[in-house]
């Protein structure tokens, strides 16, 4: 079987040129043949052109754990002897965590004498049941993980080893290396893609006879970089856990160019100085992200360590006018609104259905957030926590302001969502709005957000016009340390928070009452509670107006 103008990229001998890059299912269909492996063939290194860095640190306790053969993954522990024991219900994520080896950091932090032997051990049991390609661990993205990993930890895993473990080692990264080759061209535009492009860069500086696929390869990552990191430093996925997680493979490459004695490109540098100021925008007081689009609150100590090696200490931005985010900040308050359209197809895997959400925080206290999302994709409830409704927002007959396609991604979405941005006397107000339901409804959701000059006083309009729809909902998810009380007569909600401040909310338009929720901001569900404010529409549509203040 032929294929003829393939879009293969190189790497392997040249009998491998009939593989090219077809659609997935016959792709992974080509990789599975018993002569696959023959066309990854080439000479194997015997030794590394350079050692890339580690810019970060392991943790100590979780690499003790992982000599064990315990895996400390996403508030649970995987009991995980070897590669030879994989038990078959692992989740997807749980699956790219083990095989992308990131958490050779940690075994190399623990630095016990067993830490270089239960790594190497580890290796063995992957090349031994992995070595060949295998669908989910040869996933561009994991396999990049891997080699990123397994070169930045070479000393660590070859010094006391013998040189028949080594030169399995090199060996199998120069196969991994052309195979990830083939797989790299006409990727959709997410962090994914990107991932795997600093994969082959970390080969292209790291291992002898890769060189001559450095410059294709910086000039990929520069169109891949131009694509998904816009002019306000967002990224294209919208999504602030995944933009940490953008700048710190900015970071790892900058440190590769110049360990490797590169020059580091000015459309690198513009990312790394552009990414920072709305990283910090999408930052609680308590120092975690906001929830939008997927991800979770994040490591304290690695956003921290983000910005220093990023050497920005600028302030957060105000507005994000091409990712859509607006941070609203007045003596210790934050309100965070998601006032953009959902991100492109292609950049919409881990997409929720949130637009015109907010999150607000006072010091360092949550009190109205998002629901977040489970660590696990293929969590049972995905789908609900990507639906309107786990959102600080309004949702028409519990219809999702975007289509949700099961596995990732949206159908019908929001098209025009238009902001405006006053500040006046120290108070700032934002007035956002989206067509989500105007398709189904015929609807448009007006939100209008205001916050005092001295941040105790929160004030929110949501309308919708238009003919359609028979009933709303708008839900304020409240943060597990927050303990809430209905007022006489439903006509409001008492708050406390956990250090004991008072915050009371009201609402005109609409009835108040309190619900059950769930929070996922670390990954783990919480119970917690929700405001609602319910109404019918009749064709009349709605206007329901909310004030949260300190009681």
């Amino acid at each position: 079987m032929a294929i003829k103008d393939s879009a293969w990229v190189g790497g392997g001998s040249r009998r491998a040129r009939w593989i090219g890059t077809p659609r997935r299912g016959v792709a992974e269909w080509l990789f599975s043949l018993p002569l696959y492996p023959l066309t990854l063939g080439g000479r194997a290194p015997r030794a590394l052109r350079m050692v890339p860095p580690d810019l970060w640190s392991g943790d100590r306790e979780k690499g003790a754990r992982i000599a064990g053969g315990r895996f400390p993954f996403a508030g649970k522990t995987l009991a995980i002897p070897g590669f030879e024991a994989l038990p078959p219900e692992l989740s997807g994520t749980a699956s790219d965590f083990l095989h992308g080896f990131v958490w050779l950091r940690d075994l190399r932090a623990y630095g016990g004498e067993d830490a270089a032997p239960r790594a190497r051990a580890l290796i063995d049991g992957w090349l031994a049941h992995y070595g060949h390609w295998r669908a989910g661990a040869w996933a561009p993205h994991v396999l990049a993980d891997r080699l990123v990993a397994w070169l930045s930890h070479f000393r660590f895993l070859a010094a006391d080893a013998d040189a028949a473990f080594t030169a399995r080692l090199l060996g199998s990264l120069a196969v991994q290396t052309r195979h990830l080759r083939r797989t790299v061209k006409r990727r959709p535009p997410n962090a994914r893609s990107l991932r795997a492009l600093k994969g082959l860069c970390y080969a292209a500086l790291s291992l002898p006879g890769f060189e001559r696929h450095f410059e294709t390869t910086m000039r990929g990552l520069e169109q891949e970089i131009a694509r998904q990191v816009w002019p306000d430093g967002g990224h294209i996925e919208r999504c602030p856990a995944i933009q940490a997680d953008v700048l710190g493979d900015c970071l790892d490459l900058r440190a590769l160019l110049l360990a490797g004695d590169q020059d580091v490109p000015d459309w690198l540098q513009g990312a790394i100085d552009r990414m920072p100021p709305l990283l910090r925008a999408l930052r609680h007081g308590d120092g975690g992200l906001a929830l939008f689009n997927g991800g979770n609150e994040g490591e304290r100590e690695r956003l921290d360590a983000l910005f220093a090696q990023a050497r920005a200490r600028g302030k957060p931005l105000s507005s994000a006018p091409h990712t859509g985010f607006h941070r609203l900040a007045a003596g210790r308050a934050v309100v965070i609104v998601d006032a953009g359209p959902p991100p492109p197809p292609g950049a919409d895997r881990k997409a929720h259905a949130g637009t015109l959400s907010f999150e607000f925080s006072v010091g360092r206290e949550r009190i109205v957030v998002n629901c977040g999302a489970h660590p696990e994709a293929e969590a049972h409830w995905q789908g609900a926590l990507r639906a309107t409704a786990a959102h600080s927002a309004l949702v028409v007959d519990d219809v999702n302001s975007a289509d949700l396609v099961p596995g990732g991604g949206l159908g019908r979405r929001p098209v025009d969502v238009s902001t405006g941005r006053r500040e006046f006397d120290g108070s700032l107000l934002i007035e956002a709005s989206h067509d989500g339901y105007r398709r189904p409804f015929g609807l448009i959701h007006r939100r209008a957000v205001f916050l005092a000059a001295d941040g105790e006083d929160v004030r929110g309009e949501d309308e919708l016009t238009g003919p359609g729809g028979k009933t709303f909902a708008i839900r304020f998810h409240l943060h597990p340390r927050i303990q809430a009380s209905l007022l006489a007569e439903g006509t409001g909600v008492l708050l406390r928070t956990a250090a004991g401040h008072g915050w009371k909310f009201r609402a005109e338009g609409g009835a108040v009452s309190l619900e059950d929720s769930v929070y996922l901001g670390d990954g783990t569900p919480r119970r917690t509670r929700q405001i609602m404010v319910t109404g019918g529409l009749d064709g009349q549509g709605a206007l329901v107006k909310w004030r949260l203040n300190r009681a």
